[in-house]
């Protein structure tokens, strides 16, 4: 029986940074992903790991983003890319997280960095509203920028079925990146990866075995 559903925010509640990553590519002329090849280059050490953390502030890591990017062929100033991190928040998500909350618990692990407002990054104060809304629907949310621990490490997962009172094999976990939902795994969490909010329903639906609309 399923106990916990457990969330990432970016890319699964809201949409995916990685869809404005692309249209910044578009715009400059670069190739497609070029942002996400940057930062999956030394993925631990790098800067987007750095900010994650907590350990650069944000001018550091506009010089080192730039520094890195510039490396691969273009320069990137880093504060280019924290405009692009908050999503939309996609409302049909949201309800499904309403009808888990009804029945099971529910939390939120997001890598996040210190920049924008709150945890979702949000870029307006309208949107940083919607965004805090959101986050007052978990009975737990685990920012990696607060705590100093970001995902794939295993140690985040094992603070979020702590704080919930679950064990890992009673929890459902959902992220947009496989890379985050293989420790998950690893630890027996169900986990799901959200390609589309249609097909992430779909499968979270299955799971927890109650309607999500």
């Amino acid at each position: 029986m399923v106990e916990a559903v457990i969330w990432d925010f970016g890319g699964v509640l809201t949409s995916s940074p990685f869809e404005a990553f692309n249209r910044y590519e578009r715009e400059k002329g670069l190739d497609k992903d070029f942002i996400r090849g940057i930062n999956a280059t030394n993925p631990d050490t790098n800067a987007w790991a750095l900010f994650e953390r907590s350990e650069c502030s944000l001018e550091e890591f506009d010089r080192l983003f730039a520094e890195e990017s510039e490396a691969r062929g273009h320069r990137i100033p880093g504060r280019d890319i924290i405009e692009l991190l908050s999503g939309d928040i996609r409302p049909e998500m949201v309800t499904a997280l309403k009808r888990c909350k009804e029945r099971a618990k529910v939390g939120c692990i997001t890598n996040n960095v210190s920049a924008g407002e709150g945890a979702g990054m949000a870029r307006s104060a309208e949107k940083a509203e919607a965004v805090a809304e959101v986050m007052s629907l978990f009975d737990h949310v685990i920012e990696s920028s607060k705590v100093g621990i970001r995902k794939p490490d295993p140690r985040i997962y094992e603070m979020a079925c702590e704080a919930l009172g679950v064990s890992a094999a009673a929890s459902v976990y959902l992220d947009d990146l496989g890379i985050n939902l293989k420790p998950a795994r690893a630890l027996g969490m169900m986990t799901i990866k959200v390609i589309s909010p249609e097909q992430a329903l779909q499968e979270l639906e299955a799971a927890v075995g109650f309607p999500l609309a």
